[in-house]
C-alpha cells in the first residue's frame, strides 16, 4: 500500500510515517518509480508505535525496542533479550513516577475545586493566602 493509504488506515499523518521511517521504526521497499510500498503488516507496526508513544516512550527508545516486540500482539519476539526487559522495566518505573505525580496533581486540583465551590479543604491542606498548599 502507498503511504497515503497507510496514513488513512492508521490515522497517522504522512509526515509522521516518514519520520518513523527516518528513525528506523518503519520500513518500506520502493517501487520502480521510487514510491514507498508498505506491506499489510505496516498497519500493525504503526499501531504498535502509536501505543508506545502514548505510553510516553521516546522515538529513540521505541526504535530500540521494536525489533524485540511482535507488532500484532506486543509479545516478545525471538530477538527479545535481557536488554528489552531492562529497558521496559526502566520505562515502567518512569511511567509509575509520572502516574504518582499526576495523581498528586489531581488531588490538589480537587481540593482547589472544592474550595472554589465553598467546601473546606481537607485537613491535610492549609490555606496560605490565595493558594492551597500541602502541610
Amino acid at each position: 500500500m502507498r503511504i497515503g493509504e497507510l496514513a488513512e488506515r492508521t490515522g497517522v499523518s504522512v509526515r509522521s510515517l516518514r519520520y518513523y521511517e527516518d528513525k528506523g521504526m518503519l520500513a518500506a521497499p520502493r517501487s520502480s518509480g521510487g514510491q514507498r510500498e508498505y506491506p499489510e503488516a505496516a498497519v500493525e507496526r504503526v499501531r504498535r508505535i502509536q501505543e508506545m508513544f502514548a505510553a510516553g516512550l521516546t522515538s529513540d527508545t521505541i526504535a530500540e525496542l521494536l525489533p524485540c516486540i511482535h507488532d500484532t500482539d506486543g509479545s516478545p519476539s525471538a530477538e527479545a533479550t535481557p536488554f528489552l526487559v531492562e529497558k521496559l522495566t526502566e520505562e515502567r518505573a518512569r511511567i509509575d513516577r509520572a502516574l504518582r505525580d499526576l495523581h498528586r496533581t489531581c488531588e490538589v486540583l480537587d481540593s482547589v475545586i472544592r474550595a472554589a465551590g465553598g467546601e473546606a479543604p481537607p485537613a491535610e491542606f492549609q490555606r496560605a493566602g490565595d493558594s492551597t498548599t500541602r502541610k
